[in-house]
């Protein structure tokens, strides 16, 4: 049109497909396993795991879902996100016996023809002037791929922390890995905090992960410092894979086997996403006398290494291991929720040369089965036409037990295990789940949300919005937040979920 300005219309040029950036890909690598089955407690009377002291899975759970995403199921292992909080469970009277079991019976809030025995262990919680001086050696992972936000920097941040917790006399070493491995410092006495803190502020990433090197470099130096009767701990902070030397999990767990012998513990910290090998992390935590947790923000860093230090570093005791047999004169079947990567053999539980979980200063454990009692109309498997149990004296003994609890443990320095025994009777009952104690109620809302996310038929009638009741109601004083938190969690995940 005569007068009328001339626009011209440039039409954006799609770019060739073989120049597109492709999506980041996920190299995370985590174990996959099944959950629990339910069993007849005549064919399977006997039950045996390691205790699981853990909390990554609940730092994965956490990142997922602030991220908009439903956690994949076998980042859940719901033991460790319910051993994530801080319970109040009753301690022992005194550091001679390392840990006291308190084990309940109440209802279960998804199932009224099952109960619940809940199994709560605290450690013996050793206050601050009574703990032995500790030796410890930073491993850190200072690969290429470390240089994200979310890793290095943030690992350099939180072991700073923890450096800030220790006394004068405590001593660290620190080594890093990547191509081959370094000492970065030799054993330096906490005393000279600035040393150590320019040492951790001057790393850098960079080169491939030689972390078979970087662990036997780690070992030689916590026995070059090694404190008799006190802390001696390598602590390991990577993000992935170890892809030069021995890569193999297998040839990792035996050489972590080999080096818990010499009394030095293991910590394993997790850092970013994307090529983050959990299933490493645990192989390795789980045969070295160790402890794996993720570490996902400074806030967690500040709870696993400051607030929890005691418990992170000192050891009360250690392969722990838990058996329970129950009665099916009182007990049709039983399940066990979680510590499905835990599961013992019957007979390892007498074997001092099998490995286990260690407890530290102060740490809470819990374990929870759901059992049918006898004749309840809850069972969900059919009787054995031939099964019936025959004994000789005409009855059964201490037939008014629902199961025995019985608890293995070594003390750190000694290689021979101690028992205790727990008969669990009508008086370990409680009446309804509300008498229930507010830590009891607020575990097993945890664990009902484990089981959700991980879609288990168990709960899959029981909907967040119960969830979020029952935790709501058992929140209790909650000085850090680690509960609000949670309930915040569980309203993500029924948003993502549509209350499922």
């Amino acid at each position: 049109m005569p007068g009328a300005e001339s626009k011209l219309m440039v039409q954006p040029q799609a770019m060739p497909a073989d120049q597109m950036p492709l999506p980041e890909q996920n190299r995370d690598r985590v174990k996959d396993f099944k959950t629990n089955p339910v069993r007849a407690a005549l064919e399977d009377p006997v039950s045996t795991f390691s205790i699981d002291v853990d909390t990554a899975s609940y730092s994965f759970v956490r990142r997922s879902l602030r991220e908009g995403a439903l956690p994949q199921a076998d980042t859940v292992r719901v033991e460790e996100m319910i051993n994530y909080f801080p319970y109040d469970w009753k301690g022992p009277d005194s550091a001679s016996i390392p840990f006291n079991s308190t084990v309940s019976v109440m209802p279960t809030p998804w199932n009224e023809r099952t109960r619940l025995m809940h199994v709560a262990i605290k450690g013996f919680d050793a206050k601050p002037a009574e703990q032995p001086k500790a030796n410890l050696v930073f491993l850190i992972d200072v690969s290429g791929s470390m240089n994200e936000q979310d890793k290095l920097p943030l690992l350099q941040s939180a072991f700073r922390l923890l450096v800030n917790k220790l006394k004068p006399d405590d001593t660290v070493s620190i080594v890093t890995y990547a191509g081959d491995a370094g000492t970065v410092l030799e054993p330096t006495k906490v005393s000279e905090k600035d040393k150590i803190l320019n040492a951790i502020d001057t790393l850098a990433p960079g080169g491939s992960t030689a972390g078979e090197a970087g662990i036997r470099q780690a070992y030689r130096l916590a026995q070059k410092s090694f404190v008799n009767d006190g802390i001696n701990r390598v602590m390991l902070a990577t993000d992935g894979d170890f892809n030069v030397g021995q890569t193999d999990d297998d040839d990792l767990k035996r050489l972590i086997e080999k080096e818990r012998k010499t009394g030095v513990f293991l910590s394993v910290f997790g850092f970013g996403r994307g090529n983050l090998n959990d299933q490493m992390m645990q192989a390795i935590a789980q045969n070295g006398n160790g402890t794996a947790a993720y570490i996902d923000t400074l806030a967690e860093a500040e709870k696993v290494l400051v607030e929890d230090a005691s418990s992170t570093l000192f050891t009360i005791a250690k392969d722990v291991k838990i058996q329970v047999e129950f009665n099916p004169q009182k007990v049709s079947e039983y399940r066990l929720i979680g510590y499905e990567t835990r599961a013992l053999n019957r007979e390892d539980f007498n074997n001092d040369r099998i490995d286990a979980g260690e407890i530290g200063s102060g740490h809470s454990v819990t374990a929870i089965y759901e059992i049918t009692p006898k004749d309840s109309g809850g069972e969900k498997i059919d009787p054995l036409r031939y099964g019936q149990a025959a004994v000789n004296n005409g009855g059964v003994a201490n037939a008014d037990e629902y199961a025995f609890v019985k608890i293995r443990y070594k003390l750190p320095n000694e290689d021979a295990s101690k028992l205790i025994t727990t008969p669990v009777t009508s008086a370990n009952e409680v009446a309804g789940f509300d008498q229930a104690s507010i830590d009891q109620r607020f575990s097993v809302a945890v664990a009902a949300f484990g089981q959700k996310l991980r879609d288990e038929d168990a709960t899959a009638k029981f909907g967040y919005d119960k969830i979020i009741e029952i935790a709501t109601a058992a929140r209790g004083a909650d000085p850090f937040g680690y509960r609000s938190e949670f309930l915040s969690l569980v309203r993500l995940a029924s948003a993502l979920g549509g209350n499922r």
